[in-house]
């Protein structure tokens, strides 16, 4: 294909993609609510609804001008072949088959967060400050960049090098060697992220010993569920939002609770929300989205494999010649249909995920307090009680609130 052709192309994809998602927010956005649910009575009341409108109209706003920006400069970087500048300037460094696109990606990085940091800070330290979310002080907050770019060059270098090498030495059969070697990691960072990861962001201390533990520790043995490992996360470091998550396998499994989660919630409450947790552990949800995970990185590979060495790409993005780099840029427009394709399937199964994690939790333990507890969460954190279809089938990874309200508390 002609490369102009081409970058019609790129630039005809980000604009559809573009277009339709800023749609699909809006229609989100101007979606009416019916007033307060009956369902919701007694937690939510008019004062906190119209906040919660306003903090989603807030973030609309937000994300309207962010992601017009960084489609704009995107767009602009496509039409005056400046990703293929970037390449000839860099060249004039190095010229190696791996120190190259190893430079190039870095700078692309480094560039794109340094762009970013404005954006990042104004929603911690002005939309989540005024609705009073933020905890982030400023230290953490640059300790977090910091130690965010540590590990994209100890973890990311360490990936892209091996990539580059295979692509280099083993051309087009790269993609199923490195699918290997991805799929090792996924396993490895799945097991491990808990352990060596997340300690580097946020401090997990043991549950103390008392009533709450007592009650997660009985209801895990009555569930068939052996756990030792139930840890606290100080999340109210950075947000008054709060969250649970499981991760882990075999001995190293744990259920982590937001110190948040715990200060606004009551020990049934709490219980229950880990037999949701508990409930994808005994459903292989965790088992499931590693193999899909790991199957979506082998079919990437795969088409990457078709396009990496194509020099009309190459030339399309404003090179002079085939570059690995400059493909992999362009891949990553070419391919955004089908990885949004992907999405929504992904979202489909994660939303299907949910509900049977829900009732498993309504079968073990007792559905009313993961309701209350949900209904908590959702007023707490002014949650969208009435998301529009199209954005919750495109978007939406868990089920509506009201959806799975419905669920819990039909007796049966």
């Amino acid at each position: 294909m002609d490369p102009n052709t081409i970058t019609y192309l790129l630039i005809g994809i980000l604009s559809v993609n573009f277009i339709s998602s800023k749609f699909l927010n809006w229609l989100n956005i101007r979606r009416k609510e019916n007033g307060i649910p009956k369902t919701m009575e007694g937690y939510l009341d008019t004062e906190k609804l119209t906040k919660a409108n306003e903090y989603q109209r807030v973030n609309f706003n937000f994300s309207l001008v962010a992601s017009f920006f960084s489609f704009g400069l995107t767009i602009l970087f496509l039409a005056s072949g400046f990703f293929g500048w970037l390449d000839a300037f860099l060249s004039q460094f190095t010229i190696h088959p791996l120190w190259l696109p190893a430079l190039y990606f870095a700078v692309l990085y480094l560039g794109s967060d340094l762009m970013g940091i404005p954006f990042d800070y104004y929603h911690t330290f002005v939309i989540e400050q005024r609705f009073g979310f933020n905890n982030t002080s400023m230290g953490t907050f640059l300790s977090d960049k910091l130690k965010g770019y540590l590990l994209s060059i100890v973890i990311g270098g360490s990936l892209l090098l091996t990539f580059l090498l295979l692509v280099n030495y083993m051309g087009v059969d790269f993609w199923w060697q490195f699918w290997l070697v991805t799929g090792v990691f996924m396993v490895l960072v799945n097991g491990l992220f808990s352990s060596y990861i997340l300690p580097l962001f946020n401090k997990l201390t043991p549950l103390e010993e008392g009533e709450l533990r007592q009650a997660i520790l009985s209801y895990a043995s009555k569930a068939g569920f052996p756990l030792e490992n139930v840890f606290v996360i100080d999340g109210s470091k950075r947000s008054s939002k709060a969250n649970a998550f499981f991760s882990g396998f075999g001995k190293r499994k744990k259920v982590v609770l937001y110190d948040t989660l715990i200060a606004q919630h009551s020990t049934d409450e709490l219980v229950a929300v880990l037999a949701h947790e508990i409930g994808h552990y005994k459903k292989r949800h965790i088992v499931t989205n590693l193999v899909l995970g790991i199957l979506q990185t082998g079919l990437i590979l795969f088409v990457l494999a078709q396009l990496i060495f194509s020099e009309s790409l190459s030339l399309a993005l404003g090179g002079s010649e085939m570059a690995v780099h400059l493909n992999l840029v362009g891949f990553t427009m070419l391919f955004s249909p089908l990885s949004a394709l992907i999405g929504v399937g992904m979202n489909i199964l994660s939303r299907k995920h949910e509900f049977e994690a829900d009732a498993f939790a309504k079968s073990t333990f007792d559905g009313q307090p993961l309701a209350t507890a949900l209904k908590k969460l959702s007023v707490n954190n002014l949650t969208n009680l009435n998301p529009h279809p199209w954005y919750v089938f495109m978007n939406y990874s868990h089920p509506p609130l009201l959806q799975r309200l419905a669920k819990l508390e039909t007796t049966g």
